[in-house]
């Protein structure tokens, strides 16, 4: 039976998202082309294209499969990142470049829910970018998942209508990932971009220096805002939070370079740390970092300026327990109904940062340990507590 590959073309056009994504790929790369393309043993089909280097391919149209890269991906299921194909070892002599004038090029798997690959989401420009670093890369895994996710829910509508109720709670999904898209990583991008851009045109002066470090800064941001988002994805489309346990877990030194991280963010703000007689732990250490690293800078960022964030953990009675405790004004009980809702931020004035998703993947956390977190919070002190019975972790988030 053949394949109606029209069908894959409307069902990427079908995703709201997808101009969006094409239009921040380019401007965040400097690159000129950017596709997301069916590719099959003997198919490589533009289904959504953005071409401001007049490349020529227009959705519907079509290469020949064997002389794409994206033919090799379909095969290994990796991504392929060029920053300059004249000095990269693998692709110097590769036959795709020299046949289509290409100078960088990146392409990420589109891998659908059951396995099969669907595509890819790739980019390519008759110049040079730069193209490895976690920003970039972390953009394209992620946008690569989430064309996945909605080629999926298409298929598993145009399959029964007896998932209306599923693909409505997609379509409040795709709203908030475009929200997402049009706002929070927007602007660590355009910092990435502009901050390449002129590092590009100069020596690494002293000011050079500095736009450097403006742009390792926003790089850490996105790599932030990524992993959050994936893991709302996950605990909403997946099967939650997973764990990788160590059944002797050691938390001080985890928890202080969490600490030192947000102070050499926050060098104005006392952060202090009180991590006294504690056991080895059963649990995810990068998870409880992760969660320590969510609250501990929900507390910087609505903590009194002039006082100081206070983090404890102990192991005591059999179980672990860590506190964050920050002074201001109290949260309000309209507020704290929601507070582990996902995309909530603080209230208007507060210059609230980020995608809303600090404490809810802090709850998550919790939950897929078999804990839980508390809070208090009076005009005095602003205090969130987890804890978690030494014996209570659940492992692979079940």
């Amino acid at each position: 039976m053949s394949h109606d590959y029209q069908a894959d073309v409307d069902a990427v056009s079908r995703i709201p998202a997808v101009p969006t994504i094409l239009d921040v790929v380019c401007r965040t790369t400097g690159m000129g082309f950017a596709a997301v393309a069916r590719v099959t043993e003997d198919r490589w089909i533009a289904c959504s294209v953005k071409d401001d280097i007049a490349f020529g391919l227009a959705p519907g149209g079509e290469l020949e499969v064997e002389t794409t890269i994206c033919h090799e991906i379909r095969q290994s299921r990796q991504p392929v990142i060029i920053d300059d194909v004249a000095e990269d070892p693998d692709y110097c002599n590769h036959h795709t470049p020299a046949l289509y004038g290409i100078k960088s090029y990146i392409s990420m798997p589109i891998v659908l829910m059951d396995g099969t690959f669907f595509g890819t989401l790739c980019a390519i420009d008759q110049k040079p970018a730069k193209l490895r670093n976690p920003g970039v890369v972390g953009m394209f895994k992620l946008f690569a998942d989430m064309i996945a996710y909605h080629l999926d829910a298409l298929q598993r509508a145009e399959n029964s209508r007896a998932i209306l109720a599923d693909e409505r709670e997609a379509s409040a999904l795709r709203e908030q990932f475009i929200a997402v898209l049009g706002h929070d990583l927007r602007n660590p991008l355009a910092a990435i971009s502009s901050g390449m851009h002129l590092l590009e045109k100069e020596a690494l002066s002293e000011r050079g220096a500095g736009i450097l470090a403006l742009v390792r800064n926003s790089v850490g941001r996105m790599t932030g805002l990524i992993d959050n988002v994936m893991d709302f994805a996950r605990g909403r489309l997946g099967g939650g939070i997973t764990l990788q346990l160590d059944p002797h877990a050691v938390l001080p030194a985890a928890l202080e370079q969490v600490a030192a991280e947000i102070r050499a963010g926050h060098p104005e703000r006392s952060i202090e740390t009180h991590f006294e007689d504690m056991d080895p732990v059963a649990c995810d250490p990068v998870r409880i970092s992760q969660l320590f690293s969510n609250l501990l800078g929900n507390a910087v960022q609505h903590g009194a300026a002039d006082k100081p964030v206070v983090a404890r953990a102990s192991t005591i009675a059999g179980e672990l327990k860590i506190s964050v405790s920050n002074s201001g004004d109290p949260i309000a009980p309209d507020a704290m109904e929601r507070l582990f809702a996902p995309f909530t931020r603080g209230e208007a004035g507060s210059r609230p940062q980020g995608l809303g998703l600090g404490l809810y993947i802090a709850a998550q956390v919790a939950d897929a340990h078999g804990g839980r977190i508390e809070v208090s919070s009076t005009p005095e002190e602003t205090c969130f507590t987890f804890r978690m019975p030494q014996a209570g972790a659940k492992p692979d988030g079940n």
